[in-house]
């Protein structure tokens, strides 16, 4: 019999997604510190609507990974178990990164930076390595898990879902190629994927050995 928390950990992990997604179409200023400058003066409100988005999205996210370990079995489960890991260490990333935002918002409100300032900040090689860093985890964390998905077999995950990740992570490693639009998009993939995820794990399946759970 299932744990009572897993229902709970499954809609967590279909919040968090679709949060995710929000945050990322919603929260595009433009790629320049010029354009970040511009976009936050014109409307902070909107900045920090999105650091709250991100930090939910974290949250939920975080606490829906319990939810992906019910779908991981067999020679699955260490792959993807290592994927989950590091999945968490890129969400909580991302929740040290919706509470940037709102210190950004903050300094570039307050007049106190202008965009060279902001440019200089945001080039930093401390900053730079903790951005890149839980960025790093999250895909790093998507390839490990599609790869113990697949691992588990279609009869508890269908095929479509691993599928879904491993584009999202070809369309970032050709981000630069892509038109911008596309590739902001491409975090629906990643948000459809999670929320298959959730959506399969709070269901009834069967085990390989054909035993319902």
């Amino acid at each position: 019999m299932r744990s009572d928390w897993l229902p709970i950990s499954a809609a967590m992990l279909v919040t968090g997604a679709m949060a995710l997604a929000l945050g990322r179409l919603v929260g595009d200023f433009g790629g320049t510190s010029a354009q970040t400058l511009r976009g936050v003066q014109a409307d902070d409100g909107r900045w920090l609507a999105v650091a709250v988005v991100y930090f939910l999205a974290a949250a939920c996210l975080t606490l829906g990974l319990p939810a992906v370990l019910e779908l991981l079995r067999g020679g699955g489960r260490y792959v993807g178990g290592a994927g989950v890991v590091s999945l968490a260490i890129g969400f909580l990333g991302l929740a040290g990164f919706s509470m940037l935002i709102v210190s950004f918002r903050a300094l570039i409100v307050s007049g106190s930076v202008d965009t060279g300032v902001l440019a200089a900040a945001t080039e930093e090689s401390g900053l730079a390595i903790f951005l890149r860093g839980w960025l790093v985890a999250i895909l790093l964390g998507e390839l490990l898990l599609a790869a113990g998905l697949l691992r588990a077999g279609p009869l508890l995950v269908p095929r479509w879902i691993p599928a879904l990740l491993a584009v999202h992570l070809a369309a970032v490693a050709v981000g630069t190629a892509l038109p911008p639009e596309v590739a902001r998009l491409a975090v629906v993939l990643l948000a459809v994927a999670l929320a298959g995820i959730g959506i399969t794990a709070a269901r009834p399946h069967r085990h390989p050995s054909g035993a319902r759970s």
